[in-house]
Parts: structure tokens; sequence; C-alpha cells
């Protein structure tokens, strides 16, 4: 447990140093500046004011920012040290496999979890000092668990893409790819099937509900919009299977365990793979 808690923290004063991380800093605290200089926490939408609309806002954009900033930094990372070499120093110190493996993959989550988190409480804190009228405790907590959900699938998707790469360019490639295909099975492709193959529209709705950034995002939709109408026609094969409380319960647990998942393989790969 020691060598396991010793590794997650280098990796974090790693992380911390690098400059990727201070851009990933930098992209969220000036998300937040940016919403409150436009006065978002004025607006009304939906019946959604102050910082509940901002939130919706935030976490809508940090949709298609963590997921990339986490694919990008983490297989680079980690498939660099792979080609410097790195893997066969640090293994060669008193460590497991398995200790190493999941202290970085846990170091690296604190590393990408924190910044977010942070904005989205410093929003809070702000809105307090501001004499915000109501502060959505509630939207919080469901937004941060949303967050880690979605963390730790995309890091547990990086971990594997290193573990099958011998190179950070190779890594860089396949994680970028694949997050395009995540962005494009959110709308292009699925429309594509029910239009042009008249896919039955239950079947579009799993093949939808099989990529994490879209369950994410519904979740996200169904706290400021319960009956999903911003969803249209599918929101009704969705309400009838979940209902809201199951719904909710698929979009915290499905990622999460999808992360672990492909994690798990990653490491297996990692173990039974020549580390140089």
């Amino acid at each position: 447990m020691y060598s396991f808690w010793q590794t997650a923290r280098l990796d974090i004063s790693e992380s911390i140093r690098s400059k990727w991380f201070a851009l990933y800093a930098l992209v969220f605290g000036g998300l937040i500046a940016t919403l409150f200089v436009f006065g978002l926490t004025e607006s009304r939408v939906m019946g959604f004011t102050g910082l509940s609309r901002m939130l919706v806002t935030f976490i809508q954009l940090t949709m298609a920012i963590l997921p990339i900033f986490v694919l990008l930094s983490t297989v680079r990372s980690l498939a660099g040290d792979r080609e410097a070499g790195v893997y066969e120093y640090m293994l060669s110190f008193p460590v497991s496999l398995s200790s190493w493996y999941w202290g970085r993959f846990i170091g690296r989550f604190i590393v990408v979890f924190i910044p977010v988190f942070a904005a989205m409480g410093i929003s809070l804190v702000v809105g307090l000092f501001m004499g915000a009228e109501e502060i959505p405790w509630r939207d919080f907590a469901w937004y941060s668990a949303l967050l880690v959900s979605l963390a730790f699938c995309f890091l547990g998707i990086s971990f594997l893409i290193s573990a099958m790469s011998r190179t950070s360019d190779v890594a860089q490639s396949v994680a970028f790819f694949l997050w395009l295909v995540m962005l494009m099975f959110l709308d292009l492709i699925l429309i594509g099937l029910l239009i042009q193959f008249q896919t039955p529209a239950e079947v579009v709705v799993g093949l939808a509900l099989s990529n994490p950034l879209e369950v994410f995002r519904i979740g996200a939709m169904m706290l400021f919009d319960p009956q999903l109408i911003l969803l249209g026609p599918a929101a009704y094969i969705i309400l009838d299977f979940f209902g809201n409380a199951g719904f909710m319960a698929y979009a915290l647990l499905y990622p999460l365990l999808l992360g672990f998942l492909l994690a798990g393989i990653g490491f297996l790969i990692f173990r039974r793979t020549d580390l140089p």
C-alpha cells in the first residue's frame, strides 16, 4: 500500500509540474471566469437562473473538453515513459507492477478531477459573496459525481490505449480518433442509422447509451430537464425503460464500471508485455 500511494504521489507531482496541467487548469478556471464576466448567472433559461444556469453551461462545455484532455495527456505520458525507458528505471525499485499501475491511475485521476471540481467550487463561493439567492448544492453534488464517473471512464480508456501502444504517436492518434468517433455517435452516425437504414429507434437509443459521452450528456440534461424535452422522441424510450432515478444511477455507474474494466484489461496487457 505504501508503494501504491508513493507512486500516486509521484505521478501527481510530475503532472503538476508539466505544461499541460497548467493549460488544463487555466482552461477550466477561464471558463468559470468567462461565464461570470458575461453575466450568465443573471440569465434565465427554462426556469433556471443564477448559479444553476451557469453550472448547466459549464458542465456542457466540460463534456467536450475533459475527455480529450484526459486522453491525450495520459496516453502521451504513459506511452512516452515506455519510449524513454522510464518503466525499466521505476520498476527496478521494490514496487510491484500492480502498485505502480494503479498508483498512477489514482494519481492521474486526482490531477484531472481537482481543477474541474475546484472551478465549480469557486463558482459557488463567488456566488455566495455576490449574494446569490440560492446555492444549487444538489446540482453541484450530482455534477461532481457525474464528472468523477466520466473521468474514471476516460482514464480507463487512456490506460488501455497506453498498454497496447508502443509509441506515444500511435497512442495519441488512437486516442484522438476514438474521441472523434464518440462525438460523432452523439448525433451524426445515429441519425444516419435512423434515417438511411430505417433502424428501429430502440436499437439506435441502445447504441447511443453505450457511448459514455452520450450517457453523461443525458444525465446532465436530466438534472435541469427531468422530462428530457430537449432530447425529443428518444426521451420516451429512455424514461419508459429506466425512469429518472434509474437512468441517473446508470449515468453514474456505467462509465465508472466501464473505466475500471478497461483499466483492468490494460493492466493485464501491461503485465504480460515487455516493458521496454
